[in-house]
């Protein structure tokens, strides 16, 4: 992850549970809707295109299975991206499923 302050660029590494946690705890107290995406991924354009209008509902965490650091999501996901997880919890794969999502959500 990568973190601007005082205009440079530091790369802090936390542990996947702490950035859930301090992504929850920012922005309202809104939920964090991570994103298991490698590049290119064009099912994951398709599926942030879907999102567009929950934006403000949610934080959404793209996570890059392809960097080093994250190679168990890869050995994990790599055939089934896009893989959302709502609040470190597996919610869906593939595609965007919004009636899944929206409960979700209303359950939040």
């Amino acid at each position: 992850m990568l973190w601007f302050q005082n205009n440079t660029v530091q790369r802090i590494r936390y542990p996947l549970g702490l950035l859930f946690r301090n992504l929850c705890a920012s922005k309202r107290n809104l939920p964090v809707l991570t994103l298991f995406t490698k590049d290119p991924c064009p099912l994951c354009i398709e599926a942030k295109e879907m999102l567009e209008p929950y934006k403000n509902r949610f934080i959404l965490q793209e996570v890059d299975i392809t960097l080093p650091e994250n190679s168990a999501w890869y050995e994990r996901y790599k055939s089934d991206i896009p893989v959302f997880h709502f609040n470190g919890q597996f919610l869906m794969m593939h595609r965007v499923d919004i009636p899944k999502l929206e409960k979700q959500l209303l359950k939040w």
